[in-house]
């Protein structure tokens, strides 16, 4: 193997993780919404 192989790699895995962490922290929030219901005067 070549010199600093492991290095140059682990490097590249750092670089893609942290764009990967940033991209994710931009994601919106999936919220939860409650679902109301209108009263039914019919029933």
């Amino acid at each position: 193997m070549a010199d600093n192989y492991l290095e140059k790699h682990r490097e590249e895995y750092e670089l893609k993780k942290a764009a990967f962490l940033r991209k994710k922290k931009h994601l919106p929030k999936i919220h939860q919404r409650e679902i109301s219901r209108p009263d039914d005067e019919a029933l």
